[in-house]
């Protein structure tokens, strides 16, 4: 197992959002990580990520005990995150945003690199030279794609990944997740858009009030609706 996260609890100052949170994500396997807002999915990515410290439970990462880590060690060890609401550098340019998270801690044989972004997303390599504040949104978050494949991690966190998105921008998104997926590449994805998730990932958990209340494969979600009216619908 590439991550297990192991019945934390994680609270923001007095006020509790994670109940003994679990899930595991394998060695190239794509899961997913949904339910209602503010029931507790971007905590859990916090936590994951050394942003957040669980005062109780374990995170374990190729069977090292990351809880409660510095980000910044999480990120060297492997697990590259593209945040919610993007995060790109804005007074940096396309080119700089790219170059600056370039690493192979992981020692990828065959690495990504800058110029293999840029032919994963052509429409970043006309914008090249644009500061970071001046592309769209898709533009963006093309670039924090990218920005986290340039640390060449073994686990690829994507929280909200097409929130706020074109239909377009969407559909190119999940066509790279669908080819990272061909290429073994272990993602852990939050998202709302259960016919896509379904399609491309292998397992999913259903949160709510920092707790997963339902997990198993694409066939189980889809052919249980009660649970996507209970637990996803608004």
């Amino acid at each position: 197992m590439l991550l297990k996260v192991d019945s934390i609890k994680t609270s923001y100052g007095t006020s509790q959002v994670l109940f003994g949170m679990s899930m595991e994500v394998a060695a190239g396997e794509v899961v997913t990580l949904m339910g209602r807002n503010g029931m507790g999915k971007t905590t859990t990515i916090r936590s994951i990520m050394g942003l957040l410290a669980p005062y109780s439970g374990e995170i374990i990462f190729e069977d090292k005990n990351i809880t409660g880590i510095a980000s910044h060690l999480i990120a060297k060890m492997g697990i590259g995150l593209v945040p919610e609401g993007r995060q790109i550098f804005p007074n940096l340019t396309v080119r700089e945003n790219l170059v600056a998270t370039a690493r192979n801690f992981s020692k990828n044989p065959d690495p990504w690199t800058f110029e293999k972004v840029l032919d994963r997303f052509p429409a970043l390599e006309a914008r090249i030279n644009g500061m970071g504040n001046e592309l769209s949104g898709g533009e963006q978050q093309m670039l924090a794609i990218g920005r986290a494949l340039m640390t060449n991690p073994k686990l690829l966190v994507l929280d909200e990944a097409t929130e706020g998105l074109a239909p377009q921008i969407r559909a190119e998104i999940w066509k790279c997740l669908e080819d990272l997926k061909a290429q073994g590449q272990a993602i852990l994805v939050v998202d709302k858009n259960v016919s896509t998730l379904t399609r491309i990932a292998d397992r999913h958990y259903i949160i709510e009030k920092g707790q997963v209340v339902w997990t198993g494969s694409s066939l189980e979600l889809l052919s249980q609706s009660e649970i996507q009216h209970q637990y996803l619908g608004v």
